[in-house]
């Protein structure tokens, strides 16, 4: 007999129909006259309840069954007499497939989710692992239809690379060579290494991305990237994933616009298509949740330069507000900045624009205009970085600059090796053009969908300093 999904099996209204449901336990309840076992397979966060007749089943087997177990059950589809569910199945047959003895670590209810996160592997059998993993796919279908849409090229940027978009010098190196002999040596000849030359794994697709945009006019990216930050933070990934796309002749204001569409689009679609993964987070984890992603999409999103923000500040520390982090004209924003314009302050999104310069990567574009700093000219570039309830910064965004003379002065400034950024630098030396882009990353985008407080909970196997297990 076919198998039929869980979800499939609980819409069905064929009632007297025999079927084939096949998954795990999640509960066994046993009486004299009958026994009830919840059982899933993943498709939805909706058990099935097969009810067994214990002079059906051999009574060892019976037994046998405990949270964890996986079964094949054949039975008779039945309209429910009990609440909250449409259907469950009257068992005829039931098949063994794997036993869980009472040593399974997911077997109790109620474990936090520090201790789950020692047992990756299983964790994701759990009820609120599968909707936050089925709430994942779909954001990442969301990401790749809004896209196509719109017009957009899916554009593949390299994992290996010898460049480092942000400058940081935080990057995980790509080699080949006999590490133990190098450290006898005491020096490294790059030109033996597998690609000649020093590489690390990507921080970034968006300097490829650019390539990408002054050729096919819109693209994005979407792939894992990597940080070497020694940061045990519940907001910091080793391993993560990125969406970054980059679209010519697009200005500052056509890139707010394509922000605050985009990530609108993505919460539509997960209220629109996760509704029942989205409801069970909302009672179990953040009973604020729906409220939340709702409030998002009736919202205009805020524009805010960085100097009216860190007035906004100022203020409220002058009126008794206490912040951990100072939040001087010149600061990079600390998460609590960012969150109480956003939670406190104007009660919903904001985009933040016009940083100082000295903050911001060498790509951006430096404003013409006076800054509101010292009414100095050339001290902002043109960002627009998304600040989102719960979260902070969630997109990181800005206009490139495209002037070749610019940007070649920022490349010296800051002393990055122009042996990395001839190839970047082509780009404003041949047909220049005015050009945008954004990098979304996609974890935070989750925790913030699902309502998880731990960005190691919205991606299966997390890499964390002194964690890359499984």
């Amino acid at each position: 007999m076919k198998r039929t999904k869980v979800v499939d099996a609980l819409k069905c209204t064929d009632f007297g129909k025999d079927i084939n449901v096949k998954g795990w336990v999640r509960s066994h309840r046993s009486s004299k006259a009958v026994d009830f076992i919840a059982l899933n397979d993943g498709s939805t966060i909706n058990n099935i309840q097969v009810v067994v007749d214990p002079a059906t089943v051999d009574a060892e087997t019976l037994k046998s069954i405990t949270t964890g177990a996986c079964l094949s059950v054949v039975g008779t589809l039945v309209e429910s007499q009990g609440k909250g569910q449409t259907s469950e199945i009257q068992c005829k047959e039931i098949e063994v497939y794997g036993l869980c003895p009472a040593d399974y670590p997911m077997q109790k209810k109620g474990q936090s989710f520090e201790y789950m996160r020692k047992y990756a592997h299983l964790r994701l059998r759990t009820n609120t692992f599968g909707a936050v993993f089925r709430i994942r796919h779909n954001m990442a279908i969301a990401i790749h239809k809004y896209f196509h849409d719109h017009g957009f090229y899916y554009f593949h940027t390299p994992i290996v690379t010898a460049s480092d978009c942000e400058g940081a010098g935080n990057m995980f190196q790509v080699t080949t060579l006999d590490l133990d002999r190098v450290a006898k040596v005491g020096e490294v000849d790059y030109s033996k290494d597998f690609f000649g030359t020093k590489t690390s794994l990507t921080v970034s697709g968006q300097l490829e991305g650019e390539l990408g945009a002054t050729a096919l006019g819109a693209i994005y990216t979407f792939g894992p990237t990597f940080r070497a930050e020694n940061s045990n933070t519940p907001r910091h990934l080793a391993e993560f994933w990125m969406v970054e796309p980059e679209v010519a002749f697009l200005d500052q204001e056509g890139l707010m616009d394509l922000e605050e569409d985009f990530i609108k689009y993505c919460v539509n679609w997960a209220l629109d298509n996760c509704r029942d993964d989205l409801e069970f987070l909302n009672k179990m984890i953040d009973k604020g949740l729906i409220a939340r992603l709702e409030g998002v999409l009736n919202s205009d999103f805020v524009h805010l330069p960085y100097t009216e923000g860190i007035r906004i500040l100022q203020e409220a520390i002058a009126n008794g507000k206490k912040f951990e982090f100072p939040c001087e004209w010149g600061d990079d924003l600390a998460s609590e900045h960012e969150r109480f314009l956003v939670e406190e302050h104007f009660k919903r999104p904001v985009i933040m624009t016009n940083y100082p310069k000295a903050i911001k990567a060498f790509y951006m574009k430096i404003d013409e205009e006076e800054s509101g700093f010292g009414g100095k000219s050339g001290q902002t570039v043109q960002g627009t970085d998304v600040l989102f309830p719960q979260i902070g910064e969630i997109i990181g965004g800005s206009v490139r600059e495209e002037s070749y003379d610019k940007l070649m002065g920022e490349i010296e400034s800051r002393n990055i090796p122009m042996k990395d950024m001839t190839w970047y630098l082509d780009t404003r030396k041949y047909g220049s053009c005015p050009h945008a882009g954004f990098g979304l990353g996609f974890e935070r985008l989750i925790l913030f969908v699902t309502g998880m407080q731990n960005i190691r909970d919205v991606i299966p196997f997390p890499r964390t300093p002194k964690n890359a297990e499984f």
